[in-house]
């Protein structure tokens, strides 16, 4: 009968047996399992493939002095395979990084896409509150200004400046109409004309053109970067996704991961150390991303933070509104002032009575769907664009440790277990292990790398660019005031915090502060996100909004 003993070391041995498939080659009477992983890894029988084990002259990879059970067609498949393999442990090791910077960039801009519609929406209750006999040939104006801001925030090329004192020029001319000289026009557009091309040189509206563009300036151009700095970071994350693959590296992973199929050692792992010089040398060029993606991480972070006050597009877009009711009062108390200029520069109008079409927009019933929330610290724009930071913090080494973590959590064996060494199964490997990017693989036993990627290269050369954007846009004063020409602009520097002359309060101004809370979109429909802006706006409560005007 079997003592303890020796029935525990026949158990260890059966172990070990299952554990790395150690059907040596002496011993291996037919290829059977071979054949069956095979056919099951690369769907599908394949013809021609051996019975039992026979020498393989022709392999080119896969050489053994011992009996072998793979031609060189499956050697071939096998190469491909591998390929595969690692391509999908790439994808699957990012599928976090990707879906977390994914959910943000379409969130943040489903976001601004509400506040801008929410901005459009308070400045049009305005008018049909306050100046109702002016708010519907206000409307086009109203559209195409809020229209321009979504342009520029989503990367078109749109001058804020222009589109600022577009929006004043043609309100003047409304202005002069129902408020300054009320009740008569002239029957000509070119009178009209004249009024809207003087508003520059006469600046009825004071100061408040250059204050709008200041704040449009310094709360739109950040978030634009941002949102260009996250497109940037999924396509470098797809890059890698897709890496192409050199010869070199091709042979190396088949003799990883499958020439130890071909002794029969289907279930045998490759060591630690002899995974990490050939992943290693593969991933070569992606570890060269790696201090510019800390740095892309650091300044995202930098610019994230720097945008409060003034430089918060969201508070800016949600107060415009009590902006334009201060320049148009601004005209009215000036009224004579203004009249006598304009006279001055295009002559008095032909009076003609006119009847202006009144408003007909309801504030009190709500459209599309569309509700506005008390302010809460938790749901501000602010507050999760700093919970996204957080999370990316943690990635700011993710490509220069991915070889690294590829092997420990994917490829590797684990320590002190048999492991296949490239040549055969062993207790540990014994070469030399070399370190991350392309100066370290000199001296790589396993792979041999030559050259640069120019695909690498290219998205280098993007990260670098959005890097100097994201560092040269920091919100400091020095770097963020917007110089103008005659049309007057912003020349003066202001810190990022909001004061009075912001229109952050100050001058009876009611602050307005919403918020929109970002939900998380379903992983699946990350990749259909559309960048259009949504249709129509919504129709909000007149006592929440215009307490300041009525």
């Amino acid at each position: 009968m079997m003592d303890a003993q020796t029935w525990r070391v026949g158990c260890r041995c059966l172990l070990l047996l299952a554990l790395v498939g150690f059907t040596r080659s002496e011993g291996m009477q037919s290829c059977e399992e071979v054949r069956k992983l095979f056919q099951w890894r690369l769907v599908g029988p394949v013809r021609g493939l051996p019975d039992s084990p026979r020498a393989g002259p022709d392999l080119q990879v896969c050489v053994a002095k011992k009996p072998t059970c793979c031609t060189r067609k499956m050697e071939e498949r096998y190469q491909i395979a591998a390929r595969q393999d690692m391509q999908q442990v790439l994808q699957t090791s990012s599928s976090a990084l990707k879906f977390l910077i994914s959910r943000n960039a379409a969130a943040f801009q489903e976001t601004l896409e509400t506040l801008i519609r929410q901005a459009e929406n308070y400045t049009s209750i305005l008018f049909c509150n306050t100046y109702r006999n002016m708010a519907l040939e206000a409307a086009a104006s109203i559209q195409e200004f809020f229209t321009d801001v979504g342009l520029f925030l989503f990367g078109a090329d749109v001058n804020p400046e222009e589109f600022v004192n577009r929006f004043f020029d043609s309100l003047f001319p409304l202005v002069y109409n129902h408020l300054i000289n009320p009740g008569v026009t002239d029957s000509s557009l070119e009178y009209s004309e004249c009024i809207r091309m003087a508003r520059r040189d006469i600046g009825p509206f004071g100061n408040i053109p250059q204050r709008v563009l200041g704040q449009m300036g310094r709360s739109l151009l950040p978030s634009r970067t941002f949102l260009q700095a996250l497109n940037l970071g999924i396509e470098v994350i797809n890059t890698t996704d897709h890496l192409r693959f050199s010869k070199e590296c091709s042979r190396a992973l088949l003799r990883m991961q499958y020439c130890p199929h071909c002794q029969g050692l289907t279930f045998s792992k490759p060591c630690m150390g002899y995974c990490l010089n050939v992943v290693r040398g593969c991933l070569a060029h992606v570890a060269e991303l790696h201090p510019h993606w800390h740095t892309y991480i650091q300044s995202l972070e930098e610019l994230s933070d720097a945008m409060h006050g003034t430089y918060d597009v969201e508070h800016v877009l949600l107060n415009f509104h009590l902006l334009v009711n201060d320049a148009v009062m601004q005209a009215h108390l000036d009224g004579q002032t203004i009249l006598e200029q304009v006279y001055k520069i295009c002559g008095r109008p032909v009076r003609k009575p006119t009847q202006s079409p009144r408003c007909s927009f309801d504030g009190s019933k709500e459209k599309h769907g569309m509700k506005i929330s008390t302010r809460n610290g938790e749901e501000t724009l602010a507050n999760r664009r700093k919970e996204f930071i957080n999370s990316l913090r943690l990635y700011r080494t993710f490509y220069g440790g991915l070889a690294d973590q590829l092997c420990v959590n994917e490829l590797a064996a684990g320590d002190g277990r048999p492991c296949w060494s490239g040549e055969d199964i062993v207790k540990s490997y014994t070469q030399r292990v070399v370190g991350n990017g392309i100066k370290a693989q000199s001296g790589n036993p396993e792979v041999k790398v030559k050259g640069t990627d120019p695909v690498i290269n290219q998205i280098i050369d993007k990260l670098k660019h959005v890097i100097q954007l994201l560092q040269g846009r920091s919100p400091k004063p020095n770097k963020w005031e917007l110089h103008t020409g005659s049309g007057g602009g912003v020349d003066e520097q202001l810190s990022g915090d909001c004061d009075d002359e912001d229109g952050c309060g100050g001058s009876g101004s009611g602050e307005v502060k919403r918020t929109l809370k970002i939900t998380d979109c379903n992983p699946l429909d990350k990749e259909k996100r559309s960048p259009s802006l949504p249709e129509g706006g919504t129709a909000l409560l007149v006592d929440n909004i215009l307490r300041r005007v009525q």
